[in-house]
C-alpha cells in the first residue's frame, strides 16, 4: 500500500513539474536573446568608453543626448515622418481595400501584385527608389530637374535644401528627401495594411450594409457610419503597427537618403545607427535605444489597452 501511495506521489510531482520542463527551452532562449541584451543595454547606457576601459558616468549619456540640437531635430523629423507615413499608408490601404472588396475581375491577380513590395527588403526598396531620383542618371531626375517643368531651377530630391520651417525650428514643411522617404516607406508597407483592412471589411455582415442601403444611405455614409466604426479595432492595430515599424526601421533611410541631405532625413532610428556605428559612442547609443524602447512600450501598451476596450473587456 505504501509503495502504491509513493508511486502516485512521484507521478503527481512529475505531472506538476512537466509544464515547467516543457517551456524551459523557450525560457532559456528568451533569457539569451531578450533579457540579457536588455540588461546589458541598461548597463551600457550608464558607461563611457575610455582608453583604460569602461567608466561609470551615470545619467551623463542621457544629458548629453538631450543637450544636442541633433536629438531635438531628429525628434521633429521622426514626428513628421510618422504622421505622414501612417496617414498616407492608412488612407491608400483603405481605398484599395474598398476596391478589392467589390469582387472586381482578376482581384486575386491584383492581390498577388500587391504583395510584391512586401517581399522586398527595406534596403533593396530604398535602393530602387534612390535609382529613380539620383542626380544626373535617375529615371525621373531628367523630369524633376527640368526648370521648364518645375520652375525656377528644377528639383533634385536627394540634394534639395529643406524649406524654411513654418513653426519655429520644427521641420515642417519637410525636405523633399523626407517627403520622398515617406512615399517609399508607404509603398513598402501598403500590402500588409491593405490586406489587414480588406479582411476587416469582409467580416462586416452584408445584411447591415444592405439594410442601410434600403434605408437610403449612400456609399460615403455607409463607409463613415458603418464600416469605419466596425473596423476601428483593426484600424487601431494598423496605426500602431505602422508607428512601430516607422519608429524602428532604419534600412530604408540608410539606403535611400543616408540621413541627408545634411540631417534633413535623420530620424531617431538612423541617429541611433549613426551614433553607435559611425561615431562608436556606444554608451550614448544605448541611452537612445532605451528611450526608443520606452516609446515602443508605450505604443504597445496603448494598442493592447485600446483593443481591449473596443472588445468590451475593460
Amino acid at each position: 500500500m505504501r509503495e502504491k501511495i509513493s508511486r502516485i506521489t512521484r507521478g503527481g510531482r512529475t505531472q506538476n513539474t512537466l509544464p515547467f520542463w516543457l517551456i524551459l527551452p523557450t525560457i532559456l532562449v528568451l533569457l539569451v536573446v531578450q533579457v540579457y541584451p536588455a540588461l546589458y543595454t541598461v548597463w551600457l547606457s550608464l558607461q563611457e568608453r575610455e582608453p583604460t576601459g569602461w567608466t561609470f558616468v551615470g545619467v551623463k549619456n542621457y544629458q548629453r543626448l538631450f543637450n544636442t540640437s541633433l536629438f531635438s531635430e531628429s525628434v521633429g523629423h521622426t514626428i513628421v515622418f510618422l504622421v505622414g507615413y501612417v496617414l498616407l499608408t492608412l488612407a491608400l490601404a483603405f481605398g484599395i481595400a474598398l476596391l478589392l472588396n467589390r469582387n472586381v475581375r482578376l482581384s486575386g491577380f491584383y492581390i498577388t501584385l500587391l504583395f510584391i513590395p512586401w517581399i522586398i527588403a527595406d534596403i533593396l526598396a530604398g535602393l530602387i527608389f534612390r535609382l529613380m531620383v539620383v542626380p544626373d542618371y535617375g529615371i525621373f531626375s531628367g523630369i524633376l530637374q527640368n526648370p521648364a517643368i518645375i520652375p525656377p531651377d528644377g528639383l533634385s530630391i536627394l540634394t534639395a535644401v529643406p524649406p524654411r520651417p513654418w513653426f519655429g525650428d520644427f521641420p515642417f514643411p519637410p525636405a523633399p528627401a523626407l517627403t520622398f522617404l515617406i512615399l517609399a516607406s508607404t509603398w513598402r508597407a501598403l500590402p500588409f495594411v491593405t490586406l489587414l483592412l480588406l479582411a476587416a471589411i469582409q467580416t462586416i455582415p452584408g445584411e447591415i450594409i444592405e439594410s442601410s442601403r434600403i434605408d437610403g444611405a449612400n456609399f460615403s455614409q455607409i463607409v463613415r457610419f458603418i464600416m469605419v466604426p466596425l473596423m476601428l479595432p483593426t484600424m487601431v492595430v494598423a496605426i500602431f503597427s505602422l508607428t512601430l515599424s516607422g519608429m524602428n526601421g532604419v534600412g530604408m533611410v540608410f539606403s535611400l537618403t543616408g540621413g541627408g541631405p545634411g540631417t534633413s532625413t535623420q530620424v531617431l532610428s538612423y541617429m541611433l545607427y549613426s551614433i553607435g556605428w559611425d561615431r562608436l559612442q556606444f554608451g550614448r547609443a544605448a541611452a537612445l535605444a532605451l528611450l526608443i524602447a520606452i516609446v515602443n512600450w508605450v505604443l504597445i501598451s496603448g494598442t493592447l489597452r485600446i483593443t481591449r476596450v473596443e472588445d468590451g473587456h475593460a
